[in-house]
């Protein structure tokens, strides 16, 4: 029998209804902070977006890295619309899920994701 790794397939936004991000991570707690704090250039530091608003778990790389592929082909709309109906409030979410994660100071316990 094969075991497969969790995989998180996740939205985040910069704000209600502004930019979003679609992404997929074994580690959501870390790969949030990641770019909560902008430690990684691109898409996401470039235009602010670091709430988590949506997010769902996935048995292995195939069934996450497909429904990331498809959501990233969707609509403005349907993705917003996502987003309401985890989360109409858009609260974000990383609270929820940090538990005692550390946002100043991380544990780096690996490099890769």
């Amino acid at each position: 029998m094969t075991m497969f790794a969790p995989e998180a397939v996740y939205l985040l936004f910069s704000r209600p209804h502004g930019a979003l991000y679609v992404g997929r991570t074994k580690d959501l707690v870390w790969r949030t902070w990641q770019h909560r704090t902008g430690a990684i250039p691109g898409h996401t530091k470039r235009h602010g977006i670091k709430q988590l608003g949506w997010y769902e778990w996935h048995d292995g790389f195939e069934s996450a890295a497909h429904r990331e592929y498809l959501i990233k082909r969707w609509r403005r709309a349907w993705k917003i619309a996502l987003i309401e109906t985890m989360n109409p409030g858009w609260k974000d979410l990383w609270f929820d899920n940090r538990g005692d994660f550390d946002e100043q100071v991380p544990i780096v316990t690996r490099l890769e994701d």
